[in-house]
């Protein structure tokens, strides 16, 4: 009976184990943890609830969604897609639902619901799930692996590495030749200390226009107002692109927002047409545009050098342009970032050089694997890393498993 031994209890690891069990009986699996609890990313998952994949059904179109892992990942979706994550879920009991924004969640809304079909499978399947294991040590004899913990000392056939984003392990496989990406924060919130802003966590603007000033990074969605700066979409995926450009800049830039994400001559056409059309009208007491809440118009009126007793008549053209340019292209200097909720993904790991994403193992070492995180593949919020943890994972076990 062939040993397989699995270091990271996560859900790229748990994936793996059950899919190549299932592919292949006679597989003696054992799945390693370091920690007390095995998958608590799955747990925390969007919002408690699992955002399980993305409705994104054409490889080519998915891969956009992955800053580091675009070409590597287009042939092994056409193996393993986000319609076969639905299917393999329902087929295991656990029917899953799309959501307006195309994020996908278990119908039973709630993360337990995808860690009872793990924990049950690998339970009725005869895995074994060692926890307190952390790896202290791995060596190739022969054609074994030989993966050394505090406690003990396990041989494996197949060794598979599910271990996320771990400096420990990455650090052992130096050792072993591969080549490590320095991992840097991927998915932030931008801290920024702000008057127009302080004060207004929680209000959001549904398609805002954002950029880094001296950069190409640019991009546009729903951009929410929080206690520490700016964050949303528009905001997140930004920082997953630009997660080395900003790491290298020490999180100490400026941007630009759009809050309507219009040209600037456009907007200040409007401003002008208003300016007839309710000339008696105090500026700052409602906002013209149906997409800038009041609390943020009265600040970026305020922003426009304009007094808060002004009518729209008594504006100059002066004030006029203040107002279209802090619509337009407000300038934010950002100071730091803050982690995403507790959903914390890097850029870096495994050089993605060294794997055969035919069977995503190592192209140095025979039946070593690498799944999920511990790659440098990473990618933006919307359920994008879990599916990159299903494909990995299921073209790793059919290897193994042949």
């Amino acid at each position: 009976m062939k040993k397989v031994v699995i270091i990271g209890g996560g859900a790229a690891g748990f994936f793996t184990a059950i899919n190549a069990k299932e592919l292949n009986a006679d597989l003696d699996i054992t799945i390693l943890e370091k920690g007390k609890d095995i998958l608590q990313k799955v747990k925390i998952s969007g919002g408690g609830r699992c955002n399980v994949t993305n409705a994104c059904f054409e490889p080519k179109e998915l891969t956009k969604f992955y800053p580091r892992g675009e070409r590597e990942l287009l042939g092994p979706f056409h193996q393993f897609m986000t319609g076969d994550t639905f299917e393999w879920f329902e087929n295991h009991g656990v029917p899953l639902k799309i959501e307006e924004d195309n994020r996908v969640f278990p119908e039973a809304n709630t993360s337990q619901a995808i860690i009872d079909c793990f924990t049950t499978a690998v339970h009725k399947l005869g895995i074994k799930v060692l926890t307190n294991h952390g790896v202290t040590a791995i060596t190739k004899e022969k054609d074994s692996w030989l993966i050394h913990t505090k406690e003990l000392q396990f041989t494996a056939d197949y060794l598979v590495i599910a271990a996320g984003s771990s400096k420990k392990i990455w650090e052992l496989f130096t050792e072993l030749d591969h080549s490590i990406i320095p991992p840097v924060p991927s998915l932030f919130t931008f801290n920024i200390k702000d008057s127009r802003i302080i004060d207004l966590g929680g209000i959001s603007v549904p398609n805002a226009n954002v950029s880094i000033v001296k950069t190409k990074l640019e991009n546009s969605g729903p951009l929410l107002i929080t206690h520490w700066g700016l964050s949303g979409p528009a905001i997140l995926k930004l920082s997953a692109y630009g997660a080395r450009i900003l790491a290298d800049k020490n999180y100490q830039y400026n941007i630009l927002v759009n809050w309507l994400g219009e040209d600037t001559n456009s907007v200040l056409e409007k401003l002008q047409q208003i300016k007839k059309q309710q000339s008696k009208k105090q500026v700052s007491l409602k906002s013209p545009f149906n997409d800038i809440p009041r609390r943020l118009w009265e600040r970026l009126v305020i922003a426009s050098e304009i007094k808060n007793d002004q009518n729209w008549a008594d504006l100059s053209n002066k004030q006029l342009e203040n107002l279209a340019n802090q619509l337009t292209k407000g300038l934010f200097n950002a100071n730091g970032r803050t982690t995403f909720k507790e959903e914390f993904v890097t850029a870096g790991g495994i050089d993605l050089k060294e794997i055969d994403f035919k069977r995503f193992e190592s192209k140095l070492h025979k039946n070593l694997f690498f799944v999920g995180e511990v790659l440098n593949i990473d990618a933006v919020t919307g359920g994008f890393n879990f599916q990159n943890a299903w494909t990995g994972g299921y073209i790793c076990a059919k290897a193994i498993a042949e």
